[in-house]
């Protein structure tokens, strides 16, 4: 083993990435989440946020958060399994399986632990997971770590996944992963043609919904909702940090499903449980969604979503409808995305610049997220600068 200087290493390889233009730094934001936002005492327009609602501010959210801090304290003590299953986390596991209409959910501490857990809990050697090729990265590391056969069909190609299932008929258990919105394309993955294959050839459906709860669907349950898919859904991922504007993932789905995770999930064994706070911060957000609230700001989001749509400037323009909330401007060179963010920085707005290992390499783009808080003016001075 050659004796190499532990720094001098690390370094060459940051250098590496500077050279590519790959390398990330941390940003320090002094002010809470929303369509403005302060950095380093600068204030920007806020369009890279996932706060799609508008919820991460909210004062109810905070009352309930500042109410929960009194009563339980700051931390949990230990895991759910030990003595930090507080009322308020169970209240909330009801709650996502009241909303998600489910026999149950379950609560982990945040969205990557939460597919960490659930996947390798399900399937092990002997059984396989086929992904569509765009999943996040935690349901990529979750499935390698499981043990179990990994397959990825290339994105949305059910024909494809299909001629995987066929050759996968062996395995004891098989367990297809997708999302219902991808995160960096903002496309919609196609749910409806999935579920029948897995229905005529087999398996198991997992979806996560972390992108399209709380922004579609009549009781904005998510795509799977919308669809009317939800019996046919075995698991039901999502986030409370997206829309619901504050921490956390959970799982929701009969309540054998959810029996196993508590026994078997080890990302919720061995993790101490969730601030109450959080905790009761996505218990309010929850109500909040739920209700005449979470309907008014669902038809805000759309509206402002179909409004930049119908004025993109060239070449990102779009004729169809927009898929989602999340809008990619493709640019391909890294260098030259990476000055495009900068120029819109330097002009007052936050759209970071989206590189490889989050999208593949020369597929570099600008992401845009609305959120039902943008007002129009805003949403113009974006385009005009677009332009």
């Amino acid at each position: 083993m050659t004796n190499l200087n532990f720094n001098d290493e690390l370094l060459a390889e940051l250098n590496e990435l500077d050279r590519i233009n790959l390398r990330r730094t941390l940003r320090v934001v002094d002010s809470s989440q929303s369509t403005e936002i302060r950095l380093q005492k600068k204030k920007y327009l806020n369009f890279s946020s996932n706060d799609y609602l508008g919820l991460a501010s909210h004062p109810a959210l905070a009352e309930a958060a500042q109410a929960a801090l009194k009563h339980y304290g700051t931390g949990a003590g230990a895991a759910r399994l030990i003595c930090g299953n507080m009322a308020i986390h169970s209240a909330l596991d009801n709650a996502i399986a009241q909303f998600k209409d489910t026999e149950a959910a379950l609560v982990f501490s945040t969205g990557f632990a939460t597919a960490l857990g659930t996947i390798p809990a399900l399937v092990g050697r002997g059984d396989t997971v086929i992904l569509d090729k765009l999943a996040h990265a935690c349901l990529i590391d979750a499935a390698r770590i499981s043990g179990a056969r990994l397959r990825a069909f290339p994105h949305n190609n059910i024909a494809y996944l299909k001629k995987v299932l066929k050759q996968e008929k062996s395995s004891k258990r098989v367990l297809i992963v997708t999302e219902s919105i991808f995160s960096m394309d903002g496309d919609a993955g196609k749910l409806e043609e999935i579920v029948e294959v897995k229905e005529k050839l087999g398996g198991w459906l997992m979806v996560d919904e972390a992108h399209g709860t709380g922004v579609f669907g009549r009781n904005r349950r998510g795509l799977v909702e919308q669809l009317g898919l939800s019996s046919k859904v075995e698991v039901q991922m999502g986030t409370l940090s997206k829309a619901f504007g504050s921490s956390g993932g959970y799982i929701a789905g009969s309540r054998t499903l959810i029996d196993l995770l508590i026994n078997k999930a080890r990302s919720f064994i061995f993790s101490t449980a969730p601030s109450p706070a959080v905790a009761a911060a996505s218990l309010a957000s929850i109500q909040l969604v739920s209700g005449a609230e979470g309907e008014r700001r669902q038809k805000a989001l759309w509206d402002n979503v179909s409004y930049f749509a119908q004025n993109l400037p060239a070449p990102w323009h779009q004729d169809e409808e927009p898929q989602s909330q999340i809008f990619p401007l493709l640019i391909g060179d890294e260098a030259e995305a990476l000055a495009k963010s900068k120029q819109l920085e330097r002009a007052g707005f936050l759209v970071p610049a989206i590189r490889c290992p989050t999208v593949p390499l020369h597929q570099a783009r600008l992401r845009v997220t609305l959120s039902a808080s943008h007002t129009r003016k805003q949403i113009d001075e974006l385009i005009r600068h677009l332009k």
